[in-house]
């Protein structure tokens, strides 16, 4: 069990283990005058049976927990999968939301310096939260890289990958690959200290 301020995320190696630690939980919360909310509760599986239909979860009052192919947690979306797998899509779309807000306000009026800064302080962290604690493969790490390639398309008028790396060597801007990277290594030591 992982907790969080009001969050709680629940592994188990089976469903029937998970409906015992549910109610377990439950009898702990009650004891607290605490209670989970049923409505924003939810159940994914991922392992080799994740496609299975699995038995019904439900809690103390009988509320059915509904079973979903994808669940948001502090921030990062799970997906159901045959492996530990998180969804992009939000964060690169929050990503270019952020980006091209800024890009609107000041447009070509401030210097590719500043711009560059508000992004790596203001979008970046949308980009990247929570992604150090999760394996990322190959093909979504460059999919990272390509939604900052293409801000740095936009922004030096370029469809050139050679311009742009250029840029980002000139301007010392890391691309996601490199962040995650330096963070995980950065974690690894902090938790094997």
């Amino acid at each position: 069990m992982f907790l969080y301020a009001d969050d709680i995320l629940i592994l188990s190696p089976t469903v029937c283990k998970l409906q015992e630690l549910l109610n377990v939980i439950e009898c702990e919360l009650q004891a607290l005058d605490l209670t989970i909310n049923s409505k924003k509760s939810c159940c994914l599986r991922i392992g080799s049976r994740c496609d299975i239909n699995c038995s019904t979860i439900t809690n103390a009052t009988g509320v059915m927990i509904t079973w979903v192919s994808e669940l948001r947690y502090l921030g990062v979306i799970l997906v159901k999968s045959r492996s530990f797998k998180v969804c992009l899509v939000y964060a690169k779309r929050s990503f270019y939301r952020a980006a091209n807000a800024i890009f609107g306000k000041i447009g070509r009026l401030a210097s590719e310096e500043v711009i560059l800064q508000l992004i790596v302080s203001k979008c970046m962290p949308m980009l990247l939260f929570g992604l150090e604690a999760c394996t990322l493969n190959k093909s979504q790490l460059s999919s990272l890289d390509f939604t900052i390639n293409r801000f740095f398309m936009k922004l030096f008028k370029t469809n050139s990958i050679e311009i742009v790396r250029a840029c980002q060597e000139s301007f010392g801007f890391e691309v996601p690959s490199v962040l995650l990277k330096k963070r995980t290594e950065k974690l690894e030591i902090y938790f094997h200290a």
